[in-house]
């Protein structure tokens, strides 16, 4: 539950109500994570405090609404650094949805296979230059840009994948291109159909 520990670490500096931990989370990590929902951050708040590592009391205001403020516990300052000094481990596996545009593409042959490889690779030469300008804009932010680091290795990854792309799927998508009848028998009956009969004389 990563976000839950991402609020654990916002605490460990002071006590925060939810608004001032939303706008600090996302000053932390920058564009790169997107906006943090504060509905999810308050169920995420509910969730530390049910189970020990954040403790929560009001602050009465005076010309406003009284606040809750979450506090730090030593059972979450302990379930903090139990995370965070413990590797992280892949368990999904990879679910990107470029897999299932080449499956689509390898079945229609070479030129939708070149043409999505080429496609994708100006998105990623986009998303590269973009990712630049967010790297000059934030160089005075040691985590974010680091997060931005990460962002631009990902994405040279992906356009070195689609190299190694293009060199495998090709053939494959050549071989099931030539493989691929014509038309299929529904398809021949629906032309059948469609053809103009004849008048009997």
């Amino acid at each position: 539950m990563p976000l839950h520990h991402a609020v654990l670490a916002l605490l460990t500096r002071r006590p925060n109500h939810g608004y001032e931990l939303k706008a600090r989370f996302e000053e932390a990590v920058g564009p790169q994570w997107g906006g943090l929902n504060i509905g999810h951050l308050y169920q995420i708040l509910e969730r530390l405090v049910r189970d020990g590592f954040v403790s929560r009391s009001q602050v009465t205001q005076t010309d406003r609404p009284d606040k809750n403020l979450y506090t730090l516990t030593e059972a979450g300052e302990a379930e903090l650094r139990s995370w965070a000094t413990t590797a992280w481990v892949r368990v999904g596996g990879f679910r990107d949805e470029l897999f299932l545009k080449l499956l689509g593409a390898v079945a229609l042959g070479p030129q939708a296979l070149a043409t999505l490889i080429e496609s994708q690779r100006q998105t990623y030469l986009s998303e590269l230059a973009g990712l630049g300008r967010q790297r000059r804009a934030h160089a005075d932010e040691p985590l974010v840009a680091v997060l931005i680091d990460a962002a631009i290795a990902h994405t040279k990854a992906d356009l070195g994948l689609l190299d190694s792309a293009a060199q495998h799927l090709g053939p494959l998508a050549t071989a099931q291109s030539a493989q691929a009848p014509e038309r299929s028998p529904s398809r021949a009956r629906d032309d059948a159909d469609e053809a103009p009969r004849g008048r009997a004389g």
